[in-house]
């Protein structure tokens, strides 16, 4: 099992999650992380800090194409360890339906 961000990080991008992760497996894109695979040791601590509730345990059922998405991005953007500021209008983008068609950016972020 591992965790995965999903598509209520698009455009939220609060990044309380990095700041608790042990092993820092989180990555950066442009306007949302991913959980590198490999990297996550399952702990879940990071879930329960989400405030856009984007971080599920790959057992939920659904998740497969975000376990990849993850997977991919995480191969080529930079690692994030420290917190950051949420993007301005995080708020007005939580819960939004459709932002992975609408909103995603395979852009990568600044990293540490």
């Amino acid at each position: 099992m591992t965790y995965v961000v999903t598509e209520n990080c698009i455009k939220c991008k609060y990044m309380d999650c990095v700041e608790v992760c042990p092993v820092d497996c989180f990555y950066e894109g442009e306007n949302m992380l991913v959980i590198h695979p490999d990297e996550c040791i399952d702990c879940g601590v990071c879930e329960p800090e989400c405030p856009a509730e984007a971080i599920k345990p790959d057992t939920e059922p659904g998740l497969e194409s975000w376990l990849q998405l993850n997977s991919k991005y995480a191969a080529s953007w930079p690692n994030i360890s420290q917190k950051k500021d949420a993007p301005a209008d995080a708020k007005a983008f939580d819960g939004v339906a459709g932002k992975l068609e609408a909103h995603f950016s395979p852009e990568p972020g600044a990293g540490d």
